[in-house]
């Protein structure tokens, strides 16, 4: 009876994985830097996830993050294309490129940008990885004043707001 509890058990466990790993997302945290007087943008991706989109978007069938810069500087440049904010009437903020690393099983891009003087709220658009996938979510969260508010981007979804 154990082991058939233990086996059970071991096939939820798969199962749940798998549906785990099926569900496509991306989180960007975008944080307001008092200390530096930057706005600071981090997108972290799943590392198996990237490298498959590598693959798909740039035809390159040996997709290796770990150990191929080309494959790490494709994959971080296409993240800055899909990726913009602008202000809440519209005025684009030329973001930066700060880098990319790989930590763990994740993929990270930083950018920053200067504070704008006088910001009521933000415009953005986050498409990563959903010209391949409709079913991705990428999820972006503000931090500001030790308050957080979140937006969840869907296919279909172009730019959200948020106000301060």
């Amino acid at each position: 009876m154990k082991t058939k509890l233990l086996l059970i058990a071991c096939v939820f466990c798969w199962v749940g994985s798998l549906a785990a790993h099926q569900l496509k997302s991306g989180v960007t945290t975008i944080l307001f830097n008092e200390r530096t007087g930057n706005i600071e943008v981090m997108h972290r991706f799943v590392l198996h996830d990237a490298e498959h989109a590598v693959g798909e978007l740039f035809n390159k069938k040996q997709a290796d993050i770990h150990t191929d810069e080309e494959t790490r500087a494709l994959f971080a440049a296409y993240v800055l294309e899909a990726f913009a904010l602008e202000t809440a009437d519209g005025q684009p903020l030329a973001l930066e490129s700060v880098g990319y690393q790989v930590e763990g099983r994740d993929f990270w891009v930083y950018q920053e940008v200067a504070m704008p003087s006088a910001l009521s709220g933000l415009r953005v658009r986050q498409k990563a990885l959903q010209e391949l996938w409709t079913d991705q979510q990428n999820l972006v969260n503000i931090e500001r004043n030790d308050q957080v508010q979140s937006l969840q981007f869907n296919a279909k979804d172009e730019w959200l707001s948020v106000s301060f």
